[in-house]
Formats: C-alpha cells, structure tokens, sequence
C-alpha cells in the first residue's frame, strides 16, 4: 500500500470503504468481486470465462468444494486501492468482502454485514429479486447498511428494466435511483445512460466487448446528441424511462441513501465487464467511510470499572472478529480470525487484550488476504480487515483492545433448522475427531449440542441448512483425515431455555436438552406443533427462540 501524506487514524479513515457483495446464488457475485479487483489492477485477468463448463475458479474461491459446484462456500476479503477517474487525491483503500450466496450459509454472510459499512446486493436481471436477496436486504435494512443495488448480466435476456424497479418497491419498499441506466434492452447490452443528481441524463458510456470479457473494456463516451445518433430509438427509450423515474422522485439523495430508505442502481455485466468501474466510483463517491461503534449495553451497565462506551475511529486501538477460518492452505495447518479494525491504528505486534477473557496477547503474525494469497501486513486501520494467525482464544463476535476497555456487542446466531448426529467412522480416529471438532466448532461452520445421554462421541450438529454438514464432514476429511457419518434426528425445531426449566422439560415427550458449546441451553423438539403443545400446556416452561437479533 502506498504511503500517505497523514498516518491518522481520522483520516485514513476517511479514505476507506468497506463493503460486502451480497445476493441470491448464481447470481454473480465472485465474478463481480474479481471484475472490481480486475478494474482496480490488482489482477490482469479475470479467472471467470462464459459457460460454467469451462469455468476456472475465481480468485476470492479457496475451497474444494467452491471450486467443484462454482458456489461460494466461505466469505473471503480483499484489500485493493482505487482512483476513480479524475480523483487527484490519495487513492481510497477498498475493503470488499465477498461472502456466500447459498442461503445454507446465511450466518456467515450475516457476520459479514456486521463487519462492513455498506452492502452491494447483486440482482440477477432475468430473476429479479430471488427469496434470498430480500432475506438479506431485509437483513442490510434493519442493521441500517447503506445498499447499492446493481442489476447484473443484463447482456443476457431478461425483465425490462422498469419492471425489476416497481418490484425492488413493492416487495421491500426501498426507493431505487438509478445513477447508471441501460441503453439496450436485456440481452442487447449496449452501454450506460449517465445520470445527474437531477436525474438528467449526462453523458452516453458505450462499452467494447472483449475477447471472453477477460480483460478491461474499452469505453467510448458521447454526448446526449451523439448518442441519439449513433443508437437511435435505444437511446432514446433510456432517456424516457429515466425521465419517467426522474418524475417519479427516483432522484438520488444522499441522506436518504444513508438511512436506506434510498438505494442507487447501477445496471452491468460483470462476466463482459461492463459497467464495472461505475460501481467502485459510485461506491467512492457515495458510501460512508468507517464510523464510531457502541460498547454493549450490557457489559457496559455491568461493569465494576471504567469501560468505554464507544470508540471514534480515531480513538485508542479495537477490533472484532467477525469470521475464523482454518484450512485456507494445507501448507500451514493455522487457523485465521478475520478482524474488523473499528479505531485506531493497529500495527503488527502490538500487545492486545482480549475483551471476553481478559487475557493480553501478541499480534505478530498478521495478514491481508486475497483467495489463497498471503501478504504480511504491518499497519491497519479503522475499515480494514485483517487475518490474525492461530490466534485460538478469539470466536466470532469477540473485541480486542488496546489501553481502555471496550466490548462491542455479540454475535447473533441464526436459529438452526436442520439437526444431525456426527461421528467418526473409525473409533481409532477419535482423537482427531475431537480436535477437528473442537476448530470447526470455534470458527462457528455449525454448532454444536451435547448431552450426557449421548456423549462426545456422537454430537447433535445444529445448522441453518444441510450443506454445512457436508462442508463439516469434507473439512474434516481433507484437513484432519477424519471420515465421519451423520445420521438423522427426530428434531426439527430448537429453542433456548434455562437451568429451572431442564428437569421438568427433560420429561417431556417428544423433547431433548443439550448444552452449545458456548454455555447456552438447548431443548430440540420433534416440530413445531408438539412445542406449540408444551408451551400452552406449561406456560411457565421458559423457551426463548434462536433467532438473530437483527
């Protein structure tokens, strides 16, 4: 990273943007999140080509699994500077977390939105929005992240464009203002109408394809009268529609852009590259640069010494995990705990404490990552993610700190749907086994339930769908050498409860008790009508739901 005219903390600050690439499955997102890096010249070619038959991986893949069904598994995070076109000052630092599209791993993707300041949610043009994109713009809504929307391979047929903005209304009710509007239908992808703040259009952005839309491409701008010109009728239905929008008050406004009532519309094609550097120039111009963070409430109100209550970006040193990760490389058997800088300016080695435990620690192994590549960082700040190494006492949602206490506020937990016994297949390997368990249970890929009935033999696996047991057993396999079987459990339901309650619900019918990892009590019920049935019948059985507080 180049160096900057001021190491503060305030003004390195102020040059980041921190942003998750969120959307439904398949519907471009890793393609998107090499295109922008592509753009940024962080890389000279893009690893994603047309058809997924030929398809090579994308850099921001690490995983086995990701490579052989093309999915997501595991959010990644990339660090790249930028110079929109025309910027003369220092370039902005982007921080762009990548994070899994299938909705089996909500929960991870959760811990992204957490971490960053605002969201890109990819919209597929063919499909609009999918069961899962309005689950995370609800979820981006509520936690009050900024979102761009970008309406994505519109060089492949698809809804008109007005349509896919009447729904973005009418299923979410947030205001669209398209910055960027298509010239060319979908599937006809000719360039992008630029529009003011006014909602006038500006300027013609006409696109050059490139062989396999590997490399940048080429663009060639023009006037409104030029462009009338050289695409006739196509220019001149973009410029009707976005007079109709115009007149309908999708107008860009920045204070209702930062309080998501309002959410700028980029149309693109990330596989052709179209419309890519207009998302990280939007994205520089309009989302917010990292701010300050509260203490949690509880911790605060509880504590017998002075605690901060909150930290500015340029107060002392903290950070919070979001995401721990091992396995990234079998060369280096560590574990990773991706971390959130909030303020100050983190250098590496610097001594830390650990807000949860109270424990003091060193930073001296401290990384970027981008896929599979490591790179040694030595100095972050507030925006930035950084990958401390084997840092084992850290789990996702934990605050470190440097001089004054702070404890920002925990993790939620998405409530598990799915339940299933693990085991390993040889009894000779259930010392590894109970190690592999332990890590993958730290890094949060399920969680896991005990009981003295059943043992540490055969734990209940608890998920927000089926594919984290698959990603569990294949973890285990490839990174412990540990075959392992699941087998199915007559639960489909869970709820918290606590200590007065277990005697009398252990009784129950229909009804198992398990202690998480974390402490928390668990009753697993066989479904939803057989909890219904306990709880009118004791009322004064406490059974709390498992649900993210968002």
């Amino acid at each position: 990273m180049s160096e900057s005219a001021s190491t503060s903390p305030a003004h390195q600050a102020s040059r980041r943007r921190t942003f998750a690439v969120i959307a439904h499955p398949d519907a471009g997102k890793s393609t998107l999140t090499e295109a922008l890096a592509l753009h940024a010249h962080v890389i000279s070619e893009a690893g994603a080509v047309h058809g997924k038959a030929g398809r090579k991986s994308t850099v921001s893949d690490w995983m086995e699994m990701e490579k052989d069904r093309g999915i997501s598994i595991a959010s990644s995070a990339l660090q790249f500077e930028y110079s929109p076109e025309g910027h003369a000052g220092e370039p902005y630092v982007i921080n762009l977390v990548d994070t899994p599209g299938h909705a089996d791993f909500s929960e991870d993707t959760y811990r992204v939105l957490t971490a960053v300041d605002a969201a890109v949610m990819l919209i597929d043009g063919a499909k609009g929005l999918e069961p899962q994109t309005l689950k995370l713009f609800r979820v981006c809504k509520a936690r009050g992240l900024p979102i761009v929307t970008v309406v994505n391979k519109w060089d492949r047929p698809g809804k008109p464009p007005l349509e896919l903005i009447d729904e973005i209304v009418a299923e979410i009710g947030l205001q669209p203002t398209p910055l960027f509007w298509p010239v060319g239908e979908a599937g006809d992808f000719r360039g992008l109408a630029r529009l003011n703040t006014d909602g006038e259009v500006e300027e013609y952005i006409h696109f050059i394809r490139t062989a396999g839309g590997s490399t940048i491409a080429p663009e060639e701008h023009y006037t409104p009268d030029e462009a009338l010109e050289k695409e006739d009728t196509a220019w001149e239905t973009a410029c009707e529609e976005a007079e109709l929008l115009a007149m309908d008050g999708a107008i860009h406004d920045e204070e209702l852009f930062l309080s998501c009532t309002t959410s700028p519309v980029i149309f693109a094609s990330a596989m052709l590259n179209f419309g890519v550097h207009q998302i990280l120039d939007t994205l520089c111009a309009l989302a917010p640069s990292p701010g300050p963070r509260s203490s949690d409430p509880k911790v605060v109100e509880a504590a017998s010494s002075a605690i901060d209550d909150h930290r500015d970006v340029d107060g002392e040193f903290s950070g919070v995990v979001f995401k721990v990760q091992a396995g990234m490389d079998k060369n280096h058997r560590d574990s990773l705990a991706f971390m959130r800088i909030v303020s100050g300016e983190f250098h590496r080695g610097m001594q830390v404490t650990h807000a949860q435990s109270g424990r003091s620690f060193s930073t001296k192994y401290a990384l970027t990552v981008f896929g599979r590549t490591r790179e040694t960082v030595e100095t972050a700040y507030p925006g930035d993610i950084v990958g401390l190494v084997n840092a084992g006492s850290l789990a996702p949602g934990d605050t470190i700190y440097a001089g004054r206490k702070v404890q920002f506020p925990p993790m939620p937990q998405f409530a598990p749907e799915h339940f299933r016994t693990l085991r390993a297949k040889s009894l000779g390997k259930y010392k590894q086994f109970r190690k592999a368990l332990e890590q993958l249970d730290s890094e949060g890929v399920v969680q896991v339930l005990k009981n003295d009935a059943r043992g540490d033999a055969a734990p209940v696996m608890a998920a927000v769908g089926p594919m984290q047991f698959e990603v569990m057993q294949a973890r285990m396999d490839n990174e412990y050498n540990v075959e392992t079987v699941t087998d199915p459990v007559p639960y489909t339901v869970a709820r918290k409860t606590d200590a007065a309650t277990v005697p009398a619900l252990a009784k129950q019918r229909g009804v198992e008790v398990f202690t998480r990892t974390d402490g928390e009590l668990v009753a697993l019920f066989g479904d939803k009508w057989r909890l219904q049935f306990i709880t009118k019948e004791h009322p004064e059985f406490h059974l709390e739901p498992m649900v993210a507080d968002d």
